[in-house]
């Protein structure tokens, strides 16, 4: 009976070790830095690399990492249905158009689904929570604010009864736009949709994998998370 072959390595091509990529990628979405930024503060680590070389890695493997965390969580979460999401959408400028970013956050704070389109209508709003359900699953309440496309597009999905609505409801939603937008500053915005969608998306799963939630904890636990996390992190696409 033939051997099954083992997958080859995504950093077979590459002359950097494993390590240096990933601890590239990591500092780059993860922190406000731009490019430069990543670059000078290798240099003080002894790691001499080119800000063009950290533009090619986060491209490469940002949504490799993004992907493998997401297929992580979503098989630890998908039998939980007592979720409780809450639906958003942020106005980000390309090219001095304006589009719309939605997404989904769950009770935990833990961004769930990112989407972008040039309108909010119903059928922009239908695509993105189709998407959000299908990878996600069943959910048990959607909480959104005063868009009237969200109404329009539960009630085609037809869940519209688990819809949720309230002044200060939407907080979560409202708060998980803000790591996103310093980042957005550090980059000096957008220019393309399609390299809007692929950031936004490679982000929110860096940011949930390292989103510890650390007003909620003691310092010791938090230490502990943040330890787990790195270590996690540290054996992606091995």
């Amino acid at each position: 009976m033939p051997r099954s072959k083992k997958p080859a390595s995504p950093f077979r091509y590459f002359n950097s070790s494993p390590e240096v990529i990933r601890l590239v990628v990591m500092m780059y979405v993860r922190f406000p830095l731009s490019l430069r930024n990543v670059e000078d503060l290798l240099a003080e680590r002894g790691i001499d690399i080119c800000h063009e070389t950290v533009r090619h890695w986060w491209n490469r493997f940002g949504p490799m990492f993004a992907a493998d965390i997401k297929l992580q969580r979503i098989s630890r979460m998908r039998g939980f249905r007592n979720w409780r999401w809450h639906v958003d959408e942020v106005f980000v400028k390309i090219n001095g158009e304006t589009h719309y970013l939605w997404r989904a956050v769950d009770h935990e704070g833990e961004i769930l689904e990112s989407y972008v389109t040039k309108k909010r209508d119903k059928k922009a709003a239908l695509k993105f929570l189709r998407k959000a359900l299908k990878q996600h699953g069943q959910v048990e309440k959607i909480v959104t604010d005063g868009l009237k496309s969200y109404p329009a597009a539960m009630r085609e999905l037809g869940n519209e009864s688990s819809r949720e609505m309230g002044r200060w409801k939407n907080n979560r939603a409202e708060n998980s736009h803000l790591p996103f937008r310093r980042r957005e500053r550090a980059m000096l915005r957008f220019r393309q949709m399609k390299s809007l969608q692929k950031f936004a998306s490679v982000h929110a799963n860096v940011h949930n994998h390292f989103n510890s939630q650390r007003h909620l904890i003691d310092r010791e636990t938090y230490k502990t998370s943040r330890s787990v996390a790195l270590a996690e992190w540290q054996n992606l696409m091995a």
